[in-house]
């Protein structure tokens, strides 16, 4: 991952990961260690949720295109290693929450895909 290519976005656009009877199948302790880990850096990177929530997915039978998922989201943290959460100190305690999902997003089985997060006097808390 020293020489590797940078990545101005966790995932590519208009990804879908399925998947295939024929796939060849990856390392399964190193892809699943791999998400596990940075799903644990999603408490402080919520700009990687999604993509972790469509790779983790794939946790029982993941193929290459599953492992090259997972690594450009490791690309995208090598390209910007000092985002994360920022608090603000201040009276304004406002709370804004916003939410979006697919409609049946998943090729496999039309499942759709949801998210959210709410802030409280401009600090992301969920």
């Amino acid at each position: 991952m020293a020489a590797c290519t940078l990545a101005s976005t966790p995932m590519e656009e208009n990804l879908k990961l399925n998947m295939h009877p024929s796939q060849v199948p990856t390392n399964k302790e190193r892809y699943q260690r791999l998400v596990g880990r940075l799903i644990y850096l999603a408490h402080t990177r919520p700009d990687l949720a999604y993509s972790l929530s469509v790779v983790s997915q794939f946790m029982h039978s993941r193929g290459e295109e599953h492992m090259n998922a997972v690594t450009r989201i490791l690309r995208y943290l090598k390209s910007f290693p000092g985002k994360g959460i920022m608090s603000n100190k201040g009276d304004n305690l406002n709370i804004n929450s916003y939410t979006d999902a697919d409609l049946a997003g998943s090729i496999e089985d039309r499942r759709s895909t949801s998210g959210y997060f709410t802030f409280v006097g401009g600090n992301l808390v969920t």
